[in-house]
């Protein structure tokens, strides 16, 4: 059944996002209520003796009926599917005549259009590339369905995104709590990675099938074709003067570095040797869990810390070039249209943005990530599903020499002279 049918309680949810209105926000004929928040939403009153309702949603775009009942005196009704889908919405009041049921006119009408309506669109705060990525998509969302389009966020991403989409309204969690937003919206969406979705009500299609960017394009209904997140700053000056070379080298997970005892050393001095400065731009110096401890590389100057992503974006805009890891730095690399050289094992390239710097071993273990038997653990850091324990842990990245590295950053050298 592609709907449920519940009584006209509260509609607990279980998701990390601010929760929905308990009851739809927009009103209708008879005191129906409907919205399309967290699905499309109806509430039916109590109908009068002798009286029924009867009710139909629909995907206006393939025609398919997704819910269809009749003989309700009072109900909720709510589509098991959160993600955009054009509902129709119709609602007859039934009355019994003799022990038959029926059809007086039509009572209700509705099709999805969400033109000049208040649209929120979740994303999950804690998460830089995500939300990099997936920011392109509500922008095209906001144009296509010319919608008041409201985005909740970090407010650690806020800055990066105010100027550059000016048609788009920012907004932290907290603030959607403090203003009622959920009180007022016509529809909410909600990005995110749902691993253990499988029944796809959050997103028509697994994300590890169509890419961690792209996912957000089938959530809200629009082009998968990629682009990078508009990101502006307030000084967008060159910090140094001489050639310089940023790079990334600290991750959320094991999995996701560079696991080359000696990479990181050998492509710096290279790099030094062709006159770059090489600055580490990572959040943080040392991280790691337990026993396991990844510094940053030796050679590198040091620009870590706390600092604004403006900051960083700034470093990043005026680089000849980013090393990076498929992690969030990469993706900010990406919006500040600089060239990036990702390293990465652990994920297919359809994973994250086009580069033609990727740089992976398809001669050892690879693409754990993109492997729906292969639950990524969040709160395992040294997560290897097929090798943990084994000398073969990490050889997705352990395996990429610097060779490989140095040969992709002397083909983008000879790319950027050429034109």
């Amino acid at each position: 059944m592609a709907s449920s049918v519940e009584n006209t309680s509260s509609v607990v949810s279980n998701s990390p996002y601010p929760l929905v209105n308990s009851s739809p926000t927009q009103g209708a004929v008879d005191s129906i209520l409907f919205d399309f928040n967290e699905g499309c939403r109806v509430q039916l009153p109590e109908a009068e003796e002798n009286a029924s309702w009867r009710v139909e949603l629909k995907d206006l775009d393939t025609g398919n009926i997704l819910f269809a009942q009749g003989g309700l005196k009072q109900a909720f009704v709510k589509s098991s599917k959160r993600w955009y889908v054009r509902f129709g919405i119709n609602i007859w009041k039934e009355s019994s005549v003799e022990g038959e049921n029926s059809f007086q006119n039509i009572a209700f009408s509705h099709s999805y259009d969400a033109t000049d309506q208040l649209v929120l669109i979740m994303f999950p705060i804690g998460t830089l590339g995500d939300t990099l990525a997936w920011m392109p998509y509500a922008a095209r969302f906001a144009e296509i369905r010319q919608a008041r389009v409201t985005c909740a966020m970090s407010e650690l991403l806020i800055p990066l995104f105010q100027d550059a989409y000016s048609h788009i309204t920012f907004v932290t969690h907290d603030d959607v709590r403090a203003q009622k937003l959920t009180e007022q919206a016509y529809a909410t969406y909600y990005l995110g990675l749902f691993f253990d979705d499988t029944a796809c009500d959050w997103q028509p299609s697994d994300f590890r099938l169509v890419g961690l960017h792209k996912t957000a394009a089938y959530i809200l209904g629009v082009s998968s074709h990629e682009e990078p997140a508009k990101i502006s700053f307030p000084d967008d000056g060159r910090p140094i003067e001489e050639p310089y070379v940023c790079i990334a080298a600290q991750a959320s997970s094991q999995c996701k570095y560079w696991n080359n005892p000696t990479g990181w050393e050998e492509v710096i001095k290279w790099l030094k040797a062709q006159g770059y400065r090489v600055i580490c731009i990572d959040q943080k110096t040392v991280h790691g869990t337990g026993i396991i401890w990844n510094h940053i590389p030796y050679g590198v100057e040091d620009q870590t810390g706390n600092r604004p992503l403006t900051e960083r974006a700034r470093w990043l805009k005026h680089a000849e070039f980013f090393i990076g890891l498929g992690s969030g730095l990469s993706w900010l690399a990406w919006s500040a249209q600089t060239p990036v050289v990702m390293i990465a094992g652990f994920s297919h390239p359809t994973t994250e943005f086009e580069t033609p710097y990727r740089v992976i071993n398809w001669h050892t273990c690879n693409s754990c990530w993109n492997d729906p038997k292969e639950r990524f653990g969040h709160n395992d850091f040294l997560w290897c599903p097929r090798h943990k324990d084994t000398p073969r842990q990490f050889e997705c990245t352990r395996l990429i020499t610097a060779k490989h590295v140095i040969q992709t950053l002397i083909r983008l050298r000879e790319c950027k002279i050429s034109q």
